[in-house]
């Protein structure tokens, strides 16, 4: 596997990861700062890998995602 698939994979897993808002000590507990330190590490590895974030869940599924108009 390349530097290219395991980003890739890293991609499609941060889809499915929750976004930081919504890890809240109820849902989460004690492993709220855990989950939220994951969550962070995730997108540093996104960042350095030259791939923002925010638009991970449109790179991945195109289909699902409204075009934008600006």
């Amino acid at each position: 596997m390349n530097h290219d698939d395991l980003l890739e994979a890293l991609k499609i897993a941060f889809c499915y990861m929750p976004k930081a808002i919504e890890v809240t000590r109820y849902e989460y507990g004690d492993r709220t700062d855990k989950v939220l330190e994951h969550i962070n590490t995730v997108r540093e590895v996104l960042l350095e890998g030259g791939i923002d974030p925010e638009e991970v869940y449109g790179d991945v599924n195109p289909e699902l995602t409204p075009n934008s108009t600006y």
